[in-house]
């Protein structure tokens, strides 16, 4: 989980790509999307690893191209939508720009992949997938392939980091497999009688439409392992690694009770992936395998959170997180 200390959510991560290709600021041109005219050839079947080649010559539009390369069955991807995503990419040249085939640093052999899970906006919102690429993900079926192809300009615009080796002119191509989709309430909550803390761990208060308030119990020394309690038992499904979770949470530090992060201060429930290292430890060992609907208080040590990771501001700090899991994808 990269993270910086101006990051806009501590608890989501942008899945890691070979090149730096976007800048902070992923931005795109006003190109419109166009359908038909694709040249990059893309062989395999939904769900597997896609080989993409271009033809000898091929040149690439100066509009976004998208193209459905294999259509799904299940339901049609609406904006706001939040999706789980596989995808490969690749300039025209032959240069890997990134792949959810791509196994992650540390990943378990025959785990989960590391995919994109993320809400469906042509905004430059998402550092995983450029606005022109996730937004093509709107009228598409689960279940289905498609491929977005054009000049890195069309795709990408301002948002191009230079130091990335490619430029405005060279052609670029996402295959993209819609894994899941499901609408999220903004404003969802667990529902049901909170139990009482256990002994030793922070009091908590939720506040409708707004962040929980956190009271870390005086004289009680920050746990050196990781402690959880499900204050609210759902009757949803089980969470498995892997799923992209929607969830609303608030984070505060343990050595001053102060706030540092909230969903609710960023709209709403957000979603991430669980159970693949795409956030910090704590959460994908307390939250895989509880259920949707369940409220869960989780006190996660620095080497469990952010010890790693000076940038983030908070890797001295032993962290407490109340999520509310709303629902998965």
């Amino acid at each position: 989980m990269n993270l910086t200390k101006n990051t806009r959510r501590a608890a989501a991560a942008a899945l890691a790509v070979p090149v730096l290709l976007f800048t902070a600021a992923c931005g795109s041109d006003n190109s419109e999307g166009a359908s038909g005219d694709a040249v990059v050839k893309v062989a395999g079947k939904a769900g597997a690893e896609p080989k993409i080649t271009v033809p000898k010559g091929a040149k690439p539009s100066d509009k976004a191209v998208t193209k459905t390369l294999v259509e799904g069955k299940g339901a049609t991807v609406k904006k706001g939508d939040v999706v789980r995503l596989d995808f490969s990419a690749k300039s025209m040249k032959g240069q890997n720009l990134g792949s959810s085939w791509t196994p992650q640093p540390g990943a378990k052999p025959g785990g989960p992949r590391t995919q994109v899970v993320g809400e469906v906006s042509d905004q430059p919102t998402q550092q995983m997938l450029p606005p022109k690429v996730m937004s093509a993900v709107t009228g598409q079926k689960v279940g289905s392939r498609f491929e977005v192809e054009g000049t890195a300009k069309a795709l990408i615009g301002a948002g191009l980091n230079p130091q990335s080796g490619i430029k405005p002119q060279d052609g670029l191509v996402w295959v993209v497999d819609v894994v899941g989709a499901k609408k999220a309430d903004k404003k969802a909550q667990s529902q049901g009688e909170q139990a009482a803390p256990e002994s030793g761990m922070p009091e908590v208060k939720a506040v409708d439409q707004k962040a929980a308030k956190i009271t870390i119990p005086k004289g009680e020394k920050a746990p050196k392992d990781l402690k959880e309690q499900v204050l609210i038992h759902g009757k949803g499904p089980e969470v498995k690694a892997g799923q992209g979770l929607i969830a609303q949470y608030t984070g505060v530090k343990w050595e001053d009770g102060k706030k540092f992060d909230s969903s609710w201060d960023h709209g709403g429930a957000t979603a991430f992936q669980i159970g693949t290292g795409s956030v910090v430890q704590g959460w994908d060992k307390a939250l895989v395998g509880k259920r949707v609907g369940d409220r869960v208080e989780i006190v996660i040590p620095p080497k469990l959170a952010y010890g790693n990771n000076p940038q983030s501001g908070l890797d001295k700090n032993t962290l407490v997180f109340v999520v509310d899991i709303v629902g998965t994808v």
